[in-house]
């Protein structure tokens, strides 16, 4: 690896004006200042400091309390494909010499070392999925206007995908750019809804890039006068927008996956353990992973849908079973999260998977037997006790009694993000909705 010193001239060589290295707040929106490329030794040494107590859920260091010092990774800068002028290194926070414990990245460092030391390397896949839409004088609308859309569901649909082009091939391209190793992107069910997928990074690699990728989206709808939107249910009758994170482990040695069992096809005993450990905490990573209170309105078969929501709606694991919290797929050794929804801080979301699922193997703990029914169609009673939470609410409550969700996040940071989440909780309580109006004013 060149010195700082070395980079900046290849940098600057390059074309790169300025380095961005960022960190995210609590809703995992990134934040930086910006250093012209000759000023990169200085950066690297912890020049840039910032007043964190004045951003989002990054706790109250106050106007009196020192400034947490940034020190970007320079093993991971990218040079922003769509403007290569620009740089990004994801950085460590530090107060006082120390990891900065409000920090969403360190969160995820300190998992990541966990399981090094259990002798693992935890590997995730993102399936981020994100309407692009525009405000007219109808409200917002789809990229590709409805009346040039196939019915009845955009899902899969060529034409869709190829009207689309506009938005998908610079996305594509992108990509390509940075060599994440994009192997197909889709029309989703959703009138202006899309889908990415590609390979698999370890688990700090991961996150870093989907902070990229949400800029990357941003910049293309922008591009023509769009919005890309990550908000989990933006239309009561359409589809949500998942993220689902797809995680394993791999030996920190040989690299094998030890969630395929070695002696016969299909998993292994410590995939289970930690699918169970995922499920004894559920309710607690549903508060992070589903991190607004529009969340919630996901978790529905169909709700006002026209067709079933795909969504998970329970607590338990299967083989295929896309109405449950977990999935453990017939084509891939890997553990399915299908809570996670668009908006998530991929920092904490994917900690909070990970220390729960490394505690269920410290306790060998057991999945039970899989659930792999439809249960859209079952009496939703008899599934009452595994039923995910209906409200950011309750799923703060489960979060803030978690032990192991107060050890993740340690003392501080857990009790800054119950008490930031509980007040947008208690604000939505206090607005009155246009569905009230509609049905409560003259009714009563």
């Amino acid at each position: 690896m060149p010195s700082a010193a070395e980079l900046s001239k290849t940098l600057a060589d390059q074309g790169v004006r300025y380095v961005f290295g960022f960190y995210v707040d609590i809703h995992g929106v990134p934040k930086s200042k910006c250093v012209p490329v000759d000023s990169l030794e200085s950066m690297a040494n912890g020049s840039e400091l910032y007043t964190v107590g004045a951003l989002e859920g990054m706790g109250e260091l106050g106007p009196h309390e020192d400034e947490c010092q940034g020190f970007p990774d320079l093993d991971r800068l990218v040079v922003l494909p769509w403007d290569k002028q620009i740089a990004l290194a994801p950085s460590t926070l530090k107060l006082d010499h120390e990891l900065y414990r409000q920090d969403s990245r360190n969160v995820l460092l300190q998992q990541v070392e966990r399981a090094a030391d259990m002798g693992y390397t935890a590997n995730v896949g993102i399936e981020p999925e994100f309407y692009v839409i525009r405000q007219t004088e109808k409200g917002w609308e789809p990229l590709v206007p409805s009346d040039q859309l196939n019915e009845p569901t955009r899902g899969y649909d060529l034409e869709a995908t190829i009207l689309a082009r506009d938005f998908l091939d610079p996305m594509a391209q992108y990509m390509a750019e940075l060599d994440w190793g994009l192997y197909s992107f889709d029309h989703e069910g959703g009138d202006g809804q899309y889908e990415f997928n590609f390979n698999y990074a370890d688990a700090l690699t991961m996150a870093d890039r989907m902070v990229i990728f949400r800029l990357m989206a941003k910049h293309c709808a922008r591009k023509l006068g769009c919005i890309a939107t990550f908000m989990p249910k933006p239309f009561q009758d359409d589809f949500g927008s998942a993220a689902h994170i797809n995680i394993s482990l791999a030996d920190v040695n040989s690299g094998r996956n030890v969630f395929a069992d070695p002696n016969r096809s299909g998993y292994s005993d410590l995939s289970r353990h930690f699918t169970a450990g995922v499920l004894a905490h559920g309710d607690a990573i549903t508060a992070v992973t589903c991190p607004t209170v529009n969340s919630y309105k996901r978790f529905t078969s169909k709700g006002f849908m026209d067709e079933i929501s795909w969504a998970p709606i329970y607590r338990a694991w299967g083989n295929n079973n896309r109405t449950l919290m977990c999935r453990l797929p017939v084509n891939r050794h890997c553990l399915e999260v299908r809570t996670a929804d668009a908006a998530v801080n991929y920092y904490l979301g994917i900690a909070m998977v990970l220390a729960a699922g490394l505690d269920g193997i410290e306790k060998k703990l057991d999945p039970g037997e899989p659930l792999n029914v439809d249960t859209y169609k079952l009496d939703s009673a008899e599934l009452r006790d595994i039923a995910l939470p209906a409200t950011f609410e309750r799923a703060l409550a489960a979060f803030e009694s978690d032990e192991l969700a107060q050890r993740t996040f340690g003392k501080d940071f857990h009790r800054t993000y119950v008490d930031y989440m509980s007040r947008e909780c208690h604000q939505y309580q206090s607005v009155v909705t246009d569905w009230e109006t509609r049905t409560y004013l003259q009714r009563i």
